[in-house]
């Protein structure tokens, strides 16, 4: 990959890039951004923090959701935030057709080969807290994270339909 990238949790001094990120997103008219536990609905920077932060402990974590880590995916050579991702601990019965974990990249940065190196890492932090496999959905539609997917070890499961949407669960064995 031509530019190496690092995941880093949220932070206060992230903010002006993270509102910058999400910003990029709204002006491509996507109004949801995967993976970014609610960055997309947010209306104080510092209360989403707090929030994500909250999820990452068990005694913590919000009532009616589960642990979830929350990861920047920051481009080593310039400290740009390229894209967000999550990795859930465990599913609920909400969660259970949505997966382990979302991501999403910054639009102008899409086609280079992050959200597989972003899935490539968030893969390896799984590893090291003991779970043995994801669980990911993605629209039938979305061929590029279909194939981000498919090139980190996943293997197709099984088909759902939420708000009339087709989408497809993967597996992946860590």
């Amino acid at each position: 990959m031509e530019h190496e990238i690092c995941l880093v949790r949220p932070t206060i001094q992230l903010k002006d890039q993270a509102l910058d990120y999400r910003e990029e997103h709204f002006k491509k008219g996507e109004k949801v951004i995967n993976g970014s536990e609610l960055l997309d609905q947010i209306e104080n920077y510092e209360e989403w923090l707090l929030s994500v932060t909250l999820n990452t402990d068990l005694k913590t974590v919000d009532e009616n959701w589960v642990v979830t880590d929350t990861f920047f995916a920051v481009r080593k050579s310039d400290k740009r935030i390229i894209g967000v991702i999550d990795l859930r601990h465990t599913l609920n019965d909400y969660l259970k057709d949505f997966g382990n974990c979302g991501y999403s990249v910054r639009p102008s940065e899409r086609k280079k080969g992050y959200a597989t190196e972003m899935l490539h890492q968030l893969i390896g932090v799984a590893k090291e807290i003991g779970m043995t496999e994801l669980q990911i959905s993605v629209e039938k539609t979305n061929i590029g994270s279909i194939k981000v997917i498919e090139k980190n070890g996943g293997v197709y499961e099984r088909s759902f339909t939420y708000e009339n949407e087709l989408a497809d669960i993967y597996r992946i064995l860590i």
